[in-house]
């Protein structure tokens, strides 16, 4: 939704209709993720996309079809299918996509979960009786709800179904009826724990991708302004003092960076009573089996350590501090993705 918000926001001042398309399925290739979007207008704007350009004049075709007729449809488009040759499909993928006119009461709900920074779901019945199609219920994860399915335990299934979902997602909620849970999710923080040389790429890579960026260390030489002038935060505190500074979540990667137990060790020991979606800790083999075994003499299960990816880093062969960097902040976002 974010990479169109701005434009409908300039279209809706215009008093003009708008008809949005989703990304609700994938399969091989398909250039855009499931939950893409494109926005568009009878006037021939658009705004995103949903397959990178193949499909998108026909979307665009069925998109204004919805606004004149009030009625949303789902669209399918793949190599084997003729209508995909026909517009174009040839990056060897197949998707479906939703159209449908723009619910502004669920469209306000959801942009006022983004800009808060908060997590929800707008919930759509994508295939189902044609009384149902096109029903939404939008929910926050603080309580807060709109709309409905059309029936009150259909609502209770998609809200169970939505308390489950990391990304968006078609889920089947019974014989007749299927939806979209399109969720939003806060944006991720990255805590990294030792101001090394590392960790001057490495925060600037995370703010890049759009994580908010936190180095925590309690030596000024390394954990200074002068070396982390773009960071949003910086503590120069003890690990113990200073996670009692800061909120750890289910959207929080944390990077221990200095491998000395002294610093390591008491970061260990709250993050792994704590659920962030990525722990990793610097150093060689042998020091991470060090590391091992001082965990397992605080009481931790293999289970609890085997959370740990250490040594940090994805395998590319890195050697310089940056290479480094890149190898940590790929194995972040490979663990944000579920791959």
């Amino acid at each position: 939704m974010k990479e169109v918000i701005d434009d409908i926001n300039r279209w809706h001042e215009d008093n003009q209709p708008v008809a949005l398309a989703t990304v609700v399925q994938t399969w091989g290739s398909a250039p855009r993720k499931v939950g893409a979007k494109m926005a568009l207008t009878p006037d021939g704007r658009m705004s995103g996309s949903v397959s990178g350009g193949c499909v998108e004049g026909a979307v665009y075709e069925e998109g204004t079809a919805a606004l004149q007729a009030n009625q949303p449809k789902l669209l399918h488009f793949g190599v084997a299918d003729e209508t995909a040759w026909d517009v174009g499909l040839a990056c060897g993928g197949t998707i479906e996509v939703f159209v449908e006119p723009l619910d502004t009461a669920v469209y306000h709900f959801m942009h006022n979960l983004i800009e808060n920074d908060a997590a929800g779901a707008a919930i759509t019945v994508i295939r189902g009786p044609e009384e149902r199609l096109g029903r939404k219920l939008a929910v926050s994860r603080a309580g807060e709800r709109l709309g409905s399915l059309g029936d009150a335990a259909l609502d209770a299934q998609a809200i169970a179904a939505e308390a489950k979902a990391v990304h968006p997602q078609r889920v089947q909620l019974n014989d007749e009826v299927e939806v979209f849970i399109d969720t939003v999710r806060p944006a991720p923080t990255l805590i990294i724990v030792g101001g090394v040389h590392i960790a001057i790429a490495l925060t600037s890579y995370a703010k890049t991708l759009g994580y908010r960026t936190l180095v925590i260390d309690p030596r000024r030489a390394f954990g200074s302004d002068e070396r982390f002038p773009h960071v949003d935060q910086l503590i120069q505190a003890w690990p113990d003092k200073a996670f009692a500074e800061v909120e750890v979540t289910p959207e929080t990667a944390v990077a221990l960076l200095t491998h000395d137990p002294k610093i390591d060790d008491p970061a260990l020991k709250i993050l792994l009573k704590a659920e962030p979606f990525y722990i990793g800790a610097l150093g060689s083999n042998k020091t991470h089996n060090k590391r091992i075994e001082r965990l397992r003499g605080y009481g931790f299960s293999d289970e609890e350590i085997g959370r740990i990816h250490g040594p940090i880093g994805l395998d590319i062969g890195a050697q310089t501090p940056e290479e480094i960097a890149l190898s940590i902040m790929a194995e972040i976002v490979k663990a944000r993705s579920g791959s």
